[in-house]
């Protein structure tokens, strides 16, 4: 081989790997879903600690067959809409394998390679186990297949999807790491739920210019939901007024929660006490 072609091939391996780390997909293997009564029942529990049903079942539709509206204004204006997550097989989730759930909840990426915006909130799902996701996936694929079609997207013409491969690297590095907790298993428990989940960062956490969170301030705060929930806006709650929290949506100063939040709390009142007594174990730090 002529030596003066050696540096061309050098450069084109480079940008084949860098093409390649961009826009491969991630390894996940091809694990099965689950077939068994007892994970179709895990997964409609995680189901229900997912609020899946808030954003995919709404106005007392028969199923999750999407088409609620998430209007995002930063870092540029966008209307999403959630899509059918029934197993129909034209206009739902029909016909996914385990490794196709793996893939969106935890990468963010369609069955066809492509990619999700972060409306949906794979960057906090990656946080589940594969476990949990294969059960969530085992109790969807047993749903009635509904068909229904969502509108697209409307974004800005020059907005592709591609575009996120170099987002998610971006926020890979830049949304940081949130903060330590003790290894007490309650509080390891509720981490997972709050921080996997319940995905709560996902509006009570700030975001920068990009629309990645920050989650050194965790809990701390957003544009899209202004509350405190980090044990400094939570220091005068105790670990009961919480669990009574997610059972009733009342606060600690006996308020009620409305809107957005009276649905999540529909979901958490599903929770075992258990879960909701590690939520509060989680949020209810006294200062550590």
């Amino acid at each position: 081989m002529n030596n003066k072609f050696v540096p061309l091939i050098v450069i084109l391996a480079i940008l084949v790997s860098a093409l390649y780390w961009v826009f491969g997909l991630p390894m996940v293997g091809n694990p099965e879903i689950p077939t068994t009564a007892e994970a179709i029942a895990r997964g409609e529990y995680i189901y229900n600690a997912g609020g899946c049903a808030a954003c995919h079942q709404i106005d007392d539709a028969e199923g999750p067959v999407g088409g609620y509206v998430i209007e995002v204004e930063n870092p540029f204006p966008n209307t999403f809409y959630t899509p059918n997550i029934t197993p129909d097989e034209e206009t739902g989730i029909g016909g996914w394998t385990g490794k196709d759930f793996i893939l969106a909840m935890k990468h963010g990426r369609s069955p066809s390679g492509g990619f999700y915006w972060p409306s949906f909130p794979y960057r906090t799902y990656q946080n589940m186990t594969d476990e949990d996701v294969l059960d969530l996936a085992a109790y969807m694929m047993v749903q009635p297949a509904i068909r229904s079609e969502v509108p697209e997207h409307e974004l800005p013409a020059w907005q592709f999807d591609f575009l996120m491969a170099g987002w998610n690297i971006l926020a890979d590095f830049i949304e940081g790491d949130a903060p330590s907790i003790s290894d007490d298993l309650q509080v390891q428990r509720g981490a997972y739920l709050a921080r996997a989940l319940g995905h709560c960062g996902e509006c009570h956490t700030p975001r920068n210019e990009l629309g990645m969170m920050m989650l050194a301030e965790e809990f701390s705060g957003s544009e899209i939901v202004s509350t405190e929930i980090n044990p400094e806006g939570l220091s005068g709650w105790t670990r009961f007024d919480f669990v009574g929290f997610l059972q009733l949506g009342m606060t600690a100063s006996f308020d009620f929660v409305g809107g957005e939040m009276a649905d999540v709390i529909e979901h958490t009142s599903k929770l075992t006490e258990e879960d909701q007594e590690a939520y509060a174990a989680f949020f209810i730090r006294n200062g550590e």
